[in-house]
This record gives structure tokens, sequence and C-alpha cells, in this order.
């Protein structure tokens, strides 16, 4: 065969064999697409059986436990190995929820202790407006005050419109400009700067003769006999609380008031609730007083238990011996020693200690310090003597804060 020929042949089989092996893939590719085709186009295959054993965890019952008895065949296998019946726990209790506690309330100032000052019955009342009540509290309180301990009552006369007053005597109060609301003002403002109001019986059972019941007392023989001449330059008449007719008033009175004005925080009477210390007192008028005493306030700590009922007054052997004042055996709440004689005052501050409540004046400034540093005296008074009580909250500030 020519070489012409055998290139001519060569070429054949290899065009022979191309055509071949084109085909063959082309072949399996169609099958591929018939195998996809088919799978896409057969019917879904049936469900499988689910397992015996297998649980869904779905909120269906649960099927009844099934007991399995061993065969007779079956080798009995170890205690340690042995299947334990796992009996539930039960749900672990839930830990109590603390109830919702409420903060609790600011303490008082009887809680705490007072720092108290006291304002005679014409120091706010006089022509004074809400405005200005509200803005002497507030001035107060700036000057570490927490407590006023102001007069509503005084020779005689109540300084608020007093129903009781009026059955009794005709007036309805003392003759002053004031607004019927103060005492309201007075204490909700107090109230608010967490301070308390203290009603202060200003000379109690005693009168001078500018009293407006002066005439009336002594006409109708209300007076007990004497003079008092406790205080050098003012003379005064004690109301004989033995008379039904003074005891009546005075129980009205103080019943009234503590209703009348219900949040008050305290009443308080002082040394003026008590006869004169010219002579030592007879025992009927040590037992007059103290059956007066006990009587009114029995009547209103039952009209408003809330009220304390304070009494600052001369040591107990001077108050029995000198004014008839056996206060150591009167419901009152509190006491308040007067150590107004710088002479004897170490004396009256050891008495002090033991009832935890003292009365001091400017003119026992200079004791101060030494009365802060003693931790028996729970409740302080100031007792502005001159009639100036600004100052003296000032001056007690000035000394608390800058101790000699």
């Amino acid at each position: 065969m020519s070489p012409n020929g055998q290139l001519v042949l060569l070429f054949c089989l290899w065009l022979s064999c191309s055509t071949l092996t084109a085909g063959a893939y082309g072949w399996l590719r169609f099958r591929q697409n018939l195998d996809l085709v088919a799978l896409f186009l057969a019917p879904p295959p049936a469900p499988l059986e689910p397992l015996s054993d297998f649980r869904f965890s779905d909120p269906a019952p649960p099927p009844p436990p099934i007991t399995l008895r061993p065969s007779p065949l079956a080798v009995k296998p170890p205690a340690s190995l042995a299947p334990k019946t796992v009996k539930p726990k039960p749900p672990s209790p839930s830990p109590p929820v603390a109830a919702a506690v409420s903060p609790s309330p600011a303490l008082k100032p009887s809680q705490t202790g007072i720092r108290g000052l006291y304002l005679s019955r014409y120091a706010i009342t006089n022509n004074a407006s809400e405005a200005q009540i509200r803005s002497r509290v507030r001035r107060y309180k700036a000057l570490g005050v927490n407590t006023l301990i102001h007069g509503v009552w005084g020779n005689g006369c109540a300084m608020y419109r007093s129903a009781a007053l009026k059955k009794h005597l005709g007036l309805e109060s003392c003759p002053n400009q004031f607004e019927p609301q103060w005492l309201d003002w007075l204490i909700d403002e107090a109230h608010r700067q967490g301070m308390e109001v203290h009603a202060y019986f200003e000379k109690g059972i005693k009168l001078d003769p500018n009293s407006p019941i002066f005439e009336t007392a002594r006409t109708k023989g209300w007076l007990a006999p004497g003079v008092d001449r406790t205080y050098r330059g003012v003379e005064h008449y004690i109301l004989d609380v033995a008379n039904p007719e003074i005891a009546g008033l005075f129980r009205d009175v103080l019943v009234e008031f503590v209703q009348k004005y219900p949040q008050i925080d305290a009443v308080q009477w002082d040394d003026y609730l008590g006869y004169h210390s010219e002579t030592p007192s007879p025992p009927e008028r040590i037992r007059a007083l103290t059956q007066f005493v006990t009587g009114m306030l029995g009547a209103a700590k039952k009209a408003n238990p809330r009220v304390k009922f304070d009494l600052c007054h001369h040591n107990p052997y001077w108050a029995k011996r000198y004014f008839a004042a056996d206060w150591q055996n009167w419901p009152v709440d509190r006491i308040f020693i007067q150590a107004y004689n710088d002479d004897n005052f170490a004396a009256e501050l050891a008495y002090a200690r033991r009832y935890r409540g003292l009365s001091l004046t400017e003119r026992q400034a200079h004791r101060f310090p030494e009365v802060l540093k003693s931790r028996e005296i729970r409740h302080l008074f100031l007792f502005p003597l001159a009639g100036a009580p600004e100052q003296t909250a000032r001056l007690f500030q000035r000394l608390a804060d800058n101790p000699p």
C-alpha cells in the first residue's frame, strides 16, 4: 500500500474512535439527565415504619409503661447492674418571693432627738399671712430647729377660736389680730419640713390683771388665795383647780384643742401648772392639782390618743415642795427639766440626764457644748428669755457648729 493510502487509513481510524467516544459521553449525559428527570417525576416513597421504642417529645400523654419479664434462660444480672426504678423528683419549690417593702418613713424629731424653740403666743400669729408663717418656719428649720413650741393659750384665753372658751366665759379667743388658719398653716409647713409642732399652754392656770377673764375670775371666786411672786417683777393670780368650774373649763378646752388640731404632735405645759413658791405646799393642794391634771389629760388622751403630753418644770423635789406639782404621779409622756439658774446648773443637769430632757435660756449658752456631749439628754428646748427667738436660735447654732 502506498504511503498516501496508509495516511488515509489512519485518518479514518482516528475519526471512528473520536465518534465512538463522543457518542458514549453523550449517551451517559443523556442517561444522567433521564435519571434526574425520573427522580423528580417519580411518586414519593412510602413512609418509613416508626421505631417501636421512639418517643416524640410532644404534649401527648405518655403511653402506659411496659413491664419487661425476663426470659427463663436469661441470666440474672448482678445487683449493681440491675436497672433501678428512678422516681421522678418533685419540682423544687420556688424560692419565696420577698414581699414588697415600703420605704421607711422619715423619723420624727421626737424619735431622733428634739431641738426645740419656744415661741410666745404672739411670736408668729399677730398680723401674719400664710406666706409669712410658712417662711418663718423654713427660716427656723435652716437654723437647726426641728421642733416649734408655739403658744396657743395664755393669760386665761385661747389663740384660736374656741367654742369651749365661749361656752364657759363668753369670749371666743384672746384679743389678737390672727388669721383663723394660722395654726393649720404652721403645722402643715412644719410637717413638710420634717419638723414637729408642740402646742404650748403658756402661763397654764395663772393670770395677771391684764387677762380678759381676770375680773370674771375674781368676782366668781375662782382665784386661789395669795399672789404668786415667783418671778421678780411679775404678779400672778392662780385659778383654783379644786373648783369644779375651773376643772371643767380646762378639760373642755384641752379636749376641744386636740380634736380641732388632730395633727398637732404634742401639747406642753410648764411650771405655771403649779402654785407659788412662797411657802411649802400643803398636802391637800398637791392632791387637788394631781387630780386636776389626771382628769384633764385623761380626757384629752381619750379624745386624741396620738398626741403626746409634755411637761417642762422644775426638778421633782422643788416642783412638789414649792409648786404643789407632784408631776412624778402625773400621766405625762415626757419631762423637760428647767435649768434656768446657773448657780445650781450641775444638779439640774443630773435630773435632766435622768429624764432625758432639758430646757435652757440664752443665759446658759456657755453650757451648751457641755450639754451636747451628754448622750443621756435626748431632747433640748431653748427658751428665749429676752424675747428674741431667732437670735437665740442663731446663738446656739453657732455654738453647736463651733464649740469653744
